[in-house]
C-alpha cells in the first residue's frame, strides 16, 4: 500500500507560478488589495498552476480567511530557538508550521515575554496575545494560574500536552504516555522481570505523572515496584540504589540519565542488558550522543504539533465540537537494552 502524497500548499503553487504567496491567497479568494494590482497574465500563471497541481483550498483556511487576521501565537516556556535536528521543540515547530502552512495561516512566535521568578510568563505588562488569532503553548511544566487567566479571558489557546484542568477544562494535544509506559512494563514482566525500578526526574509536570501512573498500574504483579530520582549529571547514587535492591530493569523517564546509568553500569564491568535492563520513556531533551539504541517509546512530537493547529482552528472559527482533548499513542521502540533478567551477581 503506497503512502499517500504530501498535500499541495498555497508555498507549492507561489512558487511554480513565480509569485508571492500572499498573491495566491488573492487569486483564490478572487479578490485584489487596494494597494495591489494583479496583472492578467500573473493570475493565469497562479491559476495554471493550481490546475496542473490538482490544488483544493483546505476548508479551514476557508473559514479563517474572512474573519480572522489568520495569524497563530507559539510561546514557548522553555528556549526553543535556535532547534537544532535533535532537538526536542523542533519535531513540534515542525509539525505546527506544516499544517498553519496547509491552512494559510502565519506563525508569531512571542519571544518579549520577561523571565519572573526563573520562568518566562505569558502575561506581562506589554503582551501582545491579542495581535494573534490564538496561540499554541510549548512547556513542560505551565503555569496553572496562567492558563486559568486565560480560560477566564476567553482567549483561544491549545496547550503542547496533557494538562490538569486551571479553573476550567485545558483543550490539549498530549501524548498517551500511561498506555505506552504500562505497555513497557508489560513486556518486561512477560520476559520475566519481577523486581522493576522507575527511575523519574523529580519533576510534578503531567507528563511525569502519567508515566508514573502508566509504570504502578502495570507493575502490579511484580515481586517490586521502586520508585527513584536521578539525574544524568551523577547516575552512580541511582544506580546504587537500585542495584541494592535486586532490581533487574530500571524504566528511566530522561534519556540522559539512562545513557549515563548504562555507562556507568559499563563501568563496573556490567552489562545492559545482560545484567541490567535499561528502558527509556521519551526521547531526548538535549542532544546525548550514544551509539546504543535503547528499548523505550518515542513521542509522536511532529504530529502533535499538527494537531495542536487543526484544534486550535477549530477553537478559533468555533467549528470544535466540545472540548477537545486528544491523547495520541507512542511508537515502541524495540531497541537492544531490554533482555531477560540473568543469574544472580555481585552488581555493587
Amino acid at each position: 500500500m503506497t503512502a499517500p502524497s504530501r498535500r499541495v500548499t498555497q508555498r507549492d503553487i507561489a512558487r511554480l507560478a513565480g509569485v508571492s504567496q500572499a498573491t495566491v491567497s488573492l487569486v483564490l479568494n478572487n479578490r485584489a488589495d487596494a494597494d495591489i494590482r494583479i496583472a492578467p497574465e500573473t493570475r493565469d500563471r497562479v491559476l495554471r498552476a493550481i490546475a496542473e497541481t490538482g490544488y483544493a483550498a483546505d476548508p479551514v483556511a476557508r473559514r479563517l480567511a474572512s474573519r480572522f487576521n489568520r495569524i497563530i501565537g507559539v510561546f514557548t516556556y522553555e528556549p526553543a530557538f535556535p532547534s537544532g535536528s535533535r532537538d526536542f521543540f523542533h519535531p513540534f515547530l515542525l509539525g505546527i508550521e506544516e499544517y498553519a502552512e496547509r491552512v494559510g495561516c502565519d506563525l508569531l512566535l512571542f519571544t518579549s515575554a520577561p523571565v519572573v521568578d526563573g520562568r518566562r510568563r505569558v502575561f506581562h505588562h506589554d503582551n501582545r496575545l491579542r495581535l494573534a488569532d490564538g496561540c499554541i503553548l510549548l512547556g513542560r511544566e505551565i503555569d496553572g494560574a496562567e492558563l486559568h487567566r486565560l480560560n477566564r479571558d476567553g482567549y483561544p489557546y491549545v496547550a503542547v500536552g496533557r494538562r490538569d484542568d486551571a479553573g476550567g477544562p485545558v483543550p490539549y494535544v498530549g501524548a498517551d504516555y500511561a498506555t505506552g509506559v504500562a505497555r513497557l512494563v508489560e513486556l518486561a514482566l512477560r520476559r520475566g522481570h519481577r523486581r522493576l525500578a522507575y527511575v523519574g526526574m523529580g519533576m510534578s509536570a503531567e507528563s511525569s505523572a502519567d508515566r508514573r501512573r502508566g509504570y504502578l498500574a502495570a507493575a502490579a504483579p511484580a515481586e517490586s515496584a521502586r520508585q527513584l530520582a536521578a539525574v544524568a549529571e551523577n547516575a552512580d547514587p541511582g544506580l546504587d540504589e537500585l542495584l541494592a535492591d535486586g532490581a533487574t530493569v530500571a524504566f528511566v523517564e530522561d534519556f540522559a540519565t539512562a545513557v549515563a546509568m548504562e555507562a556507568a553500569a559499563r563501568r563496573r564491568g556490567l552489562t545492559v542488558p545482560g545484567d541490567l535492563s535499561i528502558v527509556t520513556l521519551g526521547d531526548p531533551t538535549l542532544a546525548v550522543p550514544t551509539d546504543i539504541t535503547f528499548t523505550g517509546i518515542r513521542i509522536p512530537r511532529e504530529e502533535m504539533g499538527r494537531q495542536a493547529v487543526e484544534v486550535l482552528t477549530g477553537v478559533i472559527d468555533g467549528s470544535a465540537a466540545g472540548l477537545q482533548q486528544r491523547l495520541l499513542p507512542c511508537e515502541f521502540v524495540e531497541g537492544d537494552t531490554l533482555g531477560t533478567p540473568g543469574p544472580a551477581v555481585d552488581r555493587r
